[in-house]
């Protein structure tokens, strides 16, 4: 990348950032301000405002960690994980707020015996954030089915759901940092998880997909070389 080209590319993130930051602090502003009323609600108003600054640290967090892959600081694919155990901890850790809000949660292995190219903890990063983009953005009724198979030359983790999906033309911008659907944008989430995913899973040498429409559920498909 020429330097012109980084100097766009860096100008429009920083942009992007002080963006989605402007969100939560206006609403957290609000907030402060509501609570100098008379007969405020002081306790419900600082749940909603510890709530904006979870966003905001969150989001500080996953621009941060963005960079650090992008500069080299990660090795993502310095390391090679049997994955039977992280995705059965995740997935065990995740299905009580599956439950909750109302989906089913499922863990399908092939093999025991997989290993794909990845440090334990970016193993566990790439699952945690597909998980958690199927438990934000599936619905209630939706079932998320998490899949780790061979197919081929590659190994394959797979996860899937049937809920809302997304509009069809936005299915090959989910990658994209701070993109978010209509419906991703009613909800909370810092817009750059499934961008993690792909530069970790790229990193590796492998390759991600994502498929789906609007009504059809989501499948977001990580494929690593044997």
């Amino acid at each position: 990348m020429t330097d012109p080209d980084y100097e766009a590319l860096r100008t429009a993130f920083t942009a992007s950032v002080s963006h989605e930051l402007r969100t939560p602090l206006a609403r957290l502003q609000a907030l402060l301000e509501s609570a100098e009323l008379p007969g405020a609600d002081l306790q419900g108003l600082l749940g909603r405002a510890r709530e904006e600054v979870v966003e905001m640290t969150e989001l500080v967090d996953d621009v941060l960690f963005l960079s650090e892959l992008e500069q080299g600081r990660e090795v993502v694919s310095l390391g090679d994980t049997e994955a039977a155990p992280v995705l059965r901890d995740l997935v065990a850790e995740l299905s009580e707020r599956a439950e909750l809000g109302g989906l089913s949660l499922e863990l399908r292995i092939e093999d025991e015996e997989i290993h794909v190219p990845l440090r334990r903890r970016m193993l566990r990063l790439v699952a945690e954030n597909l998980l958690e983009n199927s438990l934000r953005y599936a619905g209630e009724g939706a079932a998320c089915i998490v899949t780790l198979a061979r197919e081929g030359d590659a190994v394959v983790l797979d996860v899937s759901d049937d809920g809302a999906g997304v509009p069809d033309d936005d299915v090959p911008r989910l990658f994209e940092r701070f993109f978010r659907s209509d419906r991703a944008r009613t909800t909370r989430g810092t817009g750059l998880g499934l961008a993690i995913v792909k530069h970790v899973v790229e990193s590796a040498g492998g390759s991600v997909e994502a498929r789906g429409g609007q009504g059809r559920g989501l499948d977001i498909r990580c494929a690593f070389p044997v």
